[in-house]
């Protein structure tokens, strides 16, 4: 039968699964559209050979070395960069060996299920990864990287990606864009203003990134007029290399509405570096208002992340640096947080605000309520934990109820992991077809209705969302 089971995530019952099983002969093969995710444009501007299978598929992957990490692995021997200098494993032979031998560890997991299906789908695998074909699998994996038809460009056509979007930081001048443009190659990579970088006065270097961002704009930066004024031209700037989102990573989902001359004078404080915790969340929340008016005069989707608590971990945030594994989702609240934004701008039918939550809890009671009612609000997919088999099914339970279908945007990937963005997208369209084939088989929904939501699942409504 190979790695992967035809039915899988399709409903038990057989009633259900074969009508399950024929929505998705109809989006199993539609385009993928990835509006959000974190590949490098690199890959696409320069269409270089990826490196060895350890670093395609383990070294840069936290969804893979956090598991082996759990269980006593320590990161440097999987060849993670230290931040401080220190040595790592460098062999990717030994790496990639570590890595099957505990590969048992990832059973129950979406991570298992996206590398079975990039084992099998792209390199022909039927085998499952164990300590003994360690080596097989590395051979060929590797053998194959080296061919034109593995390619990044390749691998693009060969995925039906429609369109993929980066996340940039504000700061970045967007060669790689520039150079995919310039090449003529015709797949579509859009990037995404990502500005945590110049409006968290948490985040490293914060003040000379706001100077950085005023030799860019050759704005006043350190004026509350002239930093604005930056953040429109970059804005602009992302939106001509065909840019149609921000994307917001805070800590909370505070939103705030000051007064000029109280906002003014909050942006005075933060560039002094010496603003409390609250002042600091104060001042995110304000420019994620500032955000949402731009995005009304220029028409970029706002995406809102809260709830990550990031770096869990300062040893391991002191060795290897952010982004390693050790960011923990927290309890976030969305009601009082979101009310001074709504009450802004709320109203506008003609904004799109894409929410986003690490805290299952709130679905229900909070973000499906606010999705349901304010027009600018619409429900981004599970994200990060939950972008698995359980949690996509949660998150329709949770939010279907309350905000309906067409207040949600679709599925995103949210990945690095360039060779998983197939098996995300087919693992969403799987369990959204069986939820879909679950209400008609309750009498919850006609069956014309389910083939008519789910390819807008699939495909509609993140492209309609995302304007793409």
């Amino acid at each position: 039968m190979g790695l992967l089971h035809p039915d899988r995530l399709f409903p038990a019952d057989p009633v259900s699964r074969d009508l399950a099983r024929a929505l998705y002969g109809t989006v199993g093969s539609l385009p993928i559209i990835s509006p959000h995710g974190h590949t490098d444009p690199a890959w696409y501007a320069t269409d270089a050979a990826f490196p060895d299978p350890a670093q395609l598929f383990v070294t840069p992957d936290h969804y893979v070395f956090r598991m082996l990490c759990s269980q006593g692995i320590p990161l440097q021997a999987l060849g993670v960069p230290r931040a401080d200098g220190g040595p790592t494993e460098t062999d990717g032979r030994k790496i990639w060996r570590i890595f099957a031998q505990n590969y048992h560890l990832f059973r129950g997991t979406p991570s298992r299920m996206w590398l079975d299906h990039a084992f099998e789908t792209i390199f022909g695998f039927d085998q499952r990864l164990t300590a003994a074909n360690a080596d097989d699998y590395y051979n060929r994996i590797a053998e194959a990287l080296q061919t034109p038809a593995f390619r990044p460009r390749a691998l693009f056509k060969r995925f039906n990606i429609e369109v993929i979007a980066t996340t940039d930081s504000a700061l970045d001048d967007l060669s790689h864009h520039h150079a995919i443009r310039a090449s003529g190659w015709r797949g579509r990579v859009v990037p995404t203003y990502r500005p945590d970088s110049v409006v968290d006065p948490d985040f490293p270097g914060f003040a000379a990134n706001i100077a950085r961002l005023g030799d860019i704009t050759g704005e006043d930066t350190h004026s509350w007029p002239g930093y604005l004024s930056a953040h429109r031209q970059r804005r602009g700037f992302f939106k001509s290399l065909g840019a149609t989102a921000t994307d917001h990573g805070h800590a909370t989902a505070r939103t705030e509405d000051l007064s000029l001359q109280d906002a003014a004078a909050l942006f005075a404080l933060v560039l002094t570096g010496n603003a409390t915790p609250d002042e600091a969340d104060a001042f995110r929340g304000q420019m994620l208002t500032e955000m949402a008016r731009m995005s009304l005069d220029d028409g970029l989707v706002l995406q809102l992340h809260p709830g990550s608590r990031r770096n869990h971990s300062a040893g391991i945030l002191q060795k290897f640096g952010r982004d390693k594994g050790f960011d923990i989702p927290g309890r976030t609240d969305y009601v009082a947080a979101l009310r001074p934004l709504l009450n802004a701008v709320g109203m506008e039918p003609s904004l799109a605000i894409i929410l986003f939550t690490l805290d299952e809890t709130a679905y229900s009671r909070e973000l499906a309520p606010l999705a349901g009612v304010y027009p600018a609000l619409k429900l981004g997919p599970p994200w990060w934990f939950h972008d698995s088999p359980e949690g996509m099914r949660r998150f329709r339970e949770m939010a279907t109820e309350t905000a309906g279908f067409y207040n949600t945007v679709g599925f995103n990937d949210d990945t690095r992991a360039f060779l998983s963005i197939p098996a995300r997208h087919d693992m969403a369209r799987r369990v959204d077809c069986a939820f879909l084939a679950d209400l008609v088989t309750t009498g919850r929904l006609d069956r014309e209705e389910a083939f008519e939501l789910a390819p807008q699942l699939a495909h509609g409504l993140a492209k309609a969302a995302y304007r793409l």
